[in-house]
């Protein structure tokens, strides 16, 4: 785990993101369990649009399509979440921030077209926490997801594109790739731990 800066604050929303295959919904909802006290899970955008019959489909001008709804959808989402439970930290499966990394003509025309910016979109979060793509190690990525259209060598370029944005963010997380999802689930609880529970208790012992 690589940890830049994390800040001792209140923290109430934590971006979850990576790079396609990178273990993050699995974990998000690992977490979900774990810290079930003190933190509400926002879904992911991007599965609740594909899974409810939105085209999937690589046309530049489909993809922005895609992108803008996945944006506004996460952006209410968000929303509507610190409003059902006001005293809970958020921990969103992916960040309005991601749609840059998937946008087909680069980050500046996206936040153009949001009508937003890079520092907007990372001040919407307190911390990141972001999982490598298991493709930067040469493991399959197309276990467990229905919706997901990428191979290995675009899995590891998205997730570079994505890495390079949420990593301004001064309370990021960065969760290397492991061969064993289990180590990697460690260090991500490592992290929630330090974010979310009070007074440096620890979820589990982890040495």
């Amino acid at each position: 785990m690589t940890k830049q800066n994390i800040k001792i604050q209140k923290i109430k929303k934590i971006a979850l993101t990576g790079g396609p295959g990178g273990g993050k919904s699995t974990a998000a909802q690992l977490f979900k369990l774990e810290y079930k006290d003190i933190i509400s899970l926002v879904p992911e955008a991007a599965t609740i649009l594909f899974r409810g019959g939105f085209p999937r489909v690589d046309s530049p001008v489909v993809v922005e399509a895609i992108q803008k709804s996945i944006y506004h959808i996460q952006n209410n989402l968000e929303d509507a979440f610190a409003n059902i439970f006001p005293n809970h930290s958020l921990l969103c499966d992916r960040g309005t921030l991601d749609g840059a990394g998937y946008w087909p003509h680069g980050p500046d025309d996206f936040f153009k077209a949001m009508g937003s910016s890079l520092e907007q979109e990372l001040a919407r979060y307190d911390a990141v926490i972001f999982f490598e793509t298991a493709a930067a190690g040469g493991f399959a990525i197309d276990i467990g997801n229905s919706v997901r259209n990428e191979d290995q060598k675009k899995a590891i370029e998205i997730d570079l594109k994505l890495r390079s944005l949420w990593s301004a963010h001064p309370n990021f997380v960065y969760i290397k790739n492991e061969p064993s999802f289990l180590k990697k689930i460690m260090e991500g609880i490592k992290a929630m731990d330090e974010l979310v529970k009070p007074n440096g208790q620890k979820s589990i012992d982890l040495g």
